[in-house]
């Protein structure tokens, strides 16, 4: 019964027919009829024109979106718990040509207008310190708490303000979506462009960055191919993409990897770190705790000394979120 993580999950079946109805002649690279319907089949998701381009990894969407933002010189304003700063290996110094990474803090791994402030405001503008040129934020937030729409507008607003570009990192936007009830442009309010998981939440390898600005989208397409991120038969990453948004599959999905962390959260409201808004559960656990769930069939990250990461997924079977929850409540 494993709740390690929903990168672990299964490629969902209709993902799964999806390539297979794209395993067909058609041109190479980013040139087939699947890649050409991505920009249009975006813009209806959100309302307005997008310009989108697929990856591989959630590491290159990232790094590829504040590419189009940042210069070598220049720096991304971020939380220090941010999976770019985290978890991504120093990606971004190296697709950013050495940007720096400047890190505030703030609770649930959530950025705030005034710690953006703190940090941007004594900086001089001068040649002899690092010039912000990005905000980028994680939605949801690294422990599963989302940004509200009112929290993303302010956030936008300080970015216009300061002339900023503002990047989403969205590897569980799709939760966070289900989690709001909002539309999908209001959980990125103002973003310049934000890197929508499709991995976590049922693809096989395709991420997708999207861009509101596609002169943005003109500029990465150089650095993709640079990057090695463009596949040579790029229709099957365009039809995992399509096969979630088209017909409503990514939310669907995501309703049932919160349900499930949800009903978790409610069998052990004593132990949790953080809320519950998405699809991963921080709880308050010993080590003879994490042991006892363990030896009954648990599988789950430690975080920290006394912690651990549970994580749903759009696969998770009902009967061992039911054996988890009454085994977390009889601890």
């Amino acid at each position: 019964m494993q709740f390690h993580s929903d990168n672990a999950a299964p490629v969902h079946p209709r993902v799964w027919d999806a390539m297979r109805s794209a395993d067909a002649l058609d041109m190479g690279y980013d040139g087939d009829a699947l890649t050409a319907r991505l920009d249009e089949a975006m813009s209806a998701l959100f309302g307005e024109p997008c310009a989108v381009l697929w990856v591989a990894t959630g590491t290159a969407a990232n790094c590829l979106a504040l590419a189009a933002m940042v210069p070598p010189e220049g720096g991304v304003v971020c939380h220090r718990e941010a999976h770019i700063e985290v978890d991504e290996g120093g990606a971004p110094g190296f697709f950013l040509h050495g940007a720096k990474l400047m890190l505030v803090g703030g609770d649930h791994a959530k950025v705030t207008p005034d710690a953006a402030r703190a940090l941007i405001d004594p900086i001089r503008d001068d040649v002899h310190q690092v010039q912000p040129h990005a905000l980028s934020v994680t939605q949801a937030s690294e422990y599963g708490c989302v940004y509200r729409v009112e929290e993303l507008q302010a956030l936008s607003a300080l970015c216009r303000e300061r002339g900023l570009g503002f990047h989403v990192d969205d590897a569980r936007f799709a939760n966070a979506v289900a989690f709001l009830g909002c539309s999908p442009r209001e959980a990125c309010h103002g973003a310049d462009a934000l890197s929508f998981g499709m991995v976590k939440n049922g693809a096989m390898n395709a991420e997708a960055i999207v861009f509101f600005d596609p002169e943005k989208a003109d500029r990465v397409r150089y650095r993709r191919k640079r990057a090695g991120h463009l596949q040579s038969k790029g229709r099957f990453m365009a039809a995992q993409i399509l096969a979630l948004i088209e017909d409503g599959l990514w939310l669907e999905n995501a309703r049932k990897a919160n349900a499930a962390a949800l009903h978790l959260a409610r069998m052990a409201p004593g132990r949790l770190l953080h809320p519950v808004e998405a699809n991963e559960l921080f709880l308050r656990l010993s080590a003879s705790e994490a042991a006892a769930l363990r030896a009954q069939g648990f599988g789950f990250h430690d975080w920290g000394a006394q912690g651990a990461r549970i994580v749903t997924a759009w696969d998770t079977r009902e009967d061992h979120v039911e054996a988890l929850g009454a085994a977390l409540a009889a601890l």
